[in-house]
């Protein structure tokens, strides 16, 4: 693989998701933390109108703009849609200032503590995700929808991934999260260097990962009114084994409703807010070990 010339980091896709938006502020105020490294990083600010709002979004889900052929839909016309084209003309494989790795922050309300979202299993990308889960305890790594026809952000480089903490509220900044997510961005930047220049890397031989196999939307009636909580046994609870039969759901009269799969999974993204909407209570994965 080549040198890495350019790195972008992205903070604020999701306007209420104040983390990365300030980390991103942060960056642009003291430039320094960033000219040490040989490789040009560039900071963004995803979607700027969004965030001055406190909104995730002003009229749709930035992160689901990215779709190839939409980029190309001149007919898409909403302030999501042109952002999107937007930042992929700064960022795509056409232009002078192409980035070779796409690291897009996000916050969530679920407890997911430092996440590496994963849309491919580059190796590269799982060798770096080794390398900081084997440095960093807090840190779990995640395979989520296959990025061929993705829609997401990170979808414009084929080393693109997302750093995803929490929990913390939406509109909300939590300090020690702060702290712990601008440290994890400097040790895959310093990893960034190390590769660059050729230094041999701590490996990990192993790495283990959280696969996506399914969403879960929650119990609703015919009107798609919601029935059932999230239980309070696997509430905050993200990355814990499932098991089956085990309570999943509450009915607002104090009924258990439990989970009918067949194996043990691990749910992610668990009541997370923003995706009420969506229809997706929480996600379910499987635990793999993975030999590199």
């Amino acid at each position: 693989m080549n040198k890495i010339n350019r790195v972008a980091l992205i903070g604020g896709t999701h306007g209420n998701e104040f983390t990365g938006a300030f980390l991103i502020k942060k960056f642009e105020k003291f430039p320094q933390l960033m000219q040490k490294y040989s490789f040009e990083t560039l900071t963004l600010l995803g979607n700027p109108q969004a965030f001055a709002a406190g909104r995730r979004y002003i009229e749709k889900d930035l992160n689901r703009c990215f779709l190839s052929e939409d980029l190309q839909n001149t007919n898409l016309s909403s302030y999501e849609d042109i952002r999107a084209k937007n930042i992929s003309k700064i960022l795509g494989e056409d232009n002078k200032t192409k980035a070779d790795v796409i690291i897009d922050l996000h916050s969530t309300t679920a407890n997911m503590g430092l996440s590496i979202i994963l849309g491919n299993q580059h190796p590269f990308l799982l060798q770096l995700s080794a390398y900081l889960s084997a440095i960093n305890p807090l840190v779990k790594v995640c395979h989520t929808i296959p990025e061929e026809g993705s829609n997401f952000l990170r979808s414009l480089s084929e080393l693109g991934f997302v750093i995803e903490v929490g929990a913390v509220a939406q509109g909300v900044l939590d300090a020690e999260l702060f702290q712990n997510t601008e440290k994890l961005i400097y040790e895959i930047l310093d990893y960034l260097e190390r590769y660059n220049r050729g230094d041999i890397l701590e490996r990990n031989n192993t790495l283990t990962m959280y696969k996506f196999l399914c969403s879960i939307d929650y119990p609703r009636n015919e009107q798609g009114e919601i029935q059932a909580m999230i239980h309070p046994k696997i509430q905050s609870r993200d990355y814990e084994p499932l098991h089956p039969g085990e309570p999943i759901f509450l009915t607002f009269d104090g009924q258990a409703i439990a989970y009918e799969g067949t194996s043990t999974v691990y749910p992610i993204f668990i009541n997370e807010a923003a995706y009420y909407e969506k229809g997706v209570a929480m996600c379910l994965t499987e635990k793999e070990i993975i030999n590199l």
